[in-house]
């Protein structure tokens, strides 16, 4: 990357999928502002990039717009503007029927993976549109189950669904302002939250199967090619999964 270093927010930073995007931005020159709720994995990732002053430790709930508000406002008083946003954070429920989900699980994950998304697009926007140059780039983490659901993951899917339309709304909204609004779709990210597809996990035909694993940093210099796109090119959904994995098919 030429001229000034870019500035990217990184939301769920802290591990995974977050820490993986973080540390290949981190690692291209980007200046990132890294948010979670723990400040202690973000320190971490901050720490193990070895980017010094241009990683910033920001611990954010995006459930909570003032938060989310105070992280934008953080990373424009550094760096003076914000070029790309990956709209990372989310979270799941137990996977339990639907019927004995609780409404404070339901909620908790609408209020993150839901509510938390549309926040950070909403100062995004503020933030992007005030800048000069004027524009950036937004990057929603969307899952595969933004397109097809796994046994008792109502609340996940349902928000990844709702995912799905904040992208393309966004993305329509974004076109007067050079904002570019995307997606991308991960299938089975080596993480601590997919470990247990390498044990056996339920599929739709009752039957319990392990499943494909991919290395997360391939989805970490997935989204940094997205963020590297120059703002007249859009991808507005991309998807990397594990090749063998059990989603385009019948089951």
């Amino acid at each position: 990357m030429t001229g000034v270093k870019k500035v990217a927010i990184v939301t769920g930073a802290g591990t995974g999928i977050g820490k993986a995007a973080a540390l290949a931005l981190l690692k291209d020159g980007y200046n990132v502002a890294l948010a979670g709720r723990r400040r202690e994995p973000l320190e971490a990732v901050a720490a193990a990039s070895g980017a010094g002053a241009r990683a910033l430790v920001l611990p954010t709930d995006v459930a909570q717009p003032e938060a989310v508000r105070a992280l934008f406002d953080a990373t424009v008083q550094a760096w003076g503007r914000v070029d790309v946003l990956f709209n990372n954070a989310g979270m799941g429920a137990p996977g339990v029927p639907l019927e004995e989900l609780t409404v404070e699980q339901w909620r908790s994950v609408v209020d993150v993976n839901l509510s938390g998304m549309f926040f950070c697009i909403q100062n995004a926007f503020r933030v992007m549109k005030a800048q000069s140059p004027r524009g950036g780039r937004i990057i929603n983490n969307g899952s595969i189950s933004a397109h097809a659901p796994r046994p008792n993951s109502i609340a996940y899917t349902a928000t990844k669904h709702g995912v799905m339309g904040l992208t393309k709304a966004a993305s329509l909204d974004g076109r007067p302002y050079d904002i570019a609004v995307g997606q991308i779709d991960i299938g089975n990210a080596a993480t601590d939250l997919a470990a247990r597809m390498a044990k056996g996990v339920p599929q739709a035909n009752g039957e319990i199967a392990v499943e494909p694993l991919m290395d997360v940093d391939i989805v970490g210099q997935s989204v940094l090619y997205m963020a590297k796109l120059p703002l007249e090119v859009n991808v507005l959904f991309h998807t990397v999964m594990a090749t063998k994995m059990p989603f385009v098919g019948r089951g």
